[in-house]
């Protein structure tokens, strides 16, 4: 295999430069789904230390359905922090797979691009996960915030 001309080499370096704006936006998109984590996971404590110090009642039921969605929107984030983890992995197996293909005289025809095509696939499902998530915490919100006001005209006099 004769050398490669130093075109070609500046031409594969840069080539393998284009997956790190992937795996900066991923780096970000992990960053903010760990946040989130944390912050639906100190949720849950709260309301399971507040659910173990009350009786049965309605109060308890309330706060067991609402650990409940805790539950299910940690999932989501931890699917999603597994998606973009796996991405993240995609996008440096497409930077080496460019090194590769061009020191090999590009014999692995479209590994690069299907492995970079399958980062974009899995940060998208990441996405769409954290979107439910997202959908999730809202809709608790509003649920807490009627709860509060109905607490609220239900404490008025006159």
């Amino acid at each position: 295999m004769p050398p490669l001309p130093d075109s070609a080499h500046i031409a594969v370096v840069s080539a393998m430069i284009a997956p790190a704006f992937f795996l900066t936006a991923t780096a970000s998109l992990l960053a903010s789904s760990n946040g989130r984590l944390a912050r639906v996971v100190d949720r849950m404590r709260e309301d399971l230390a507040r659910m173990k110090a009350m009786d049965a009642g309605s109060e308890r039921i309330r706060l067991e359905a609402q650990v409940a969605v805790h539950r299910r929107r940690s999932s989501l984030v931890l699917t999603s922090l597994r998606l973009l983890y796996a991405s993240m992995s995609a996008f440096v197996g497409t930077s080496l797979a460019i090194a590769v293909n061009g020191l090999t005289g590009y014999r692995l025809d479209l590994l690069p691009t299907v492995l970079a095509v399958l980062g974009v696939l899995l940060m998208f499902a990441a996405s769409v996960c954290m979107g439910r998530e997202v959908r999730l915490a809202v809709k608790m919100l509003d649920r807490e915030l009627d709860e509060q006001l109905d607490r609220d005209r239900g404490g008025r006099t006159g």
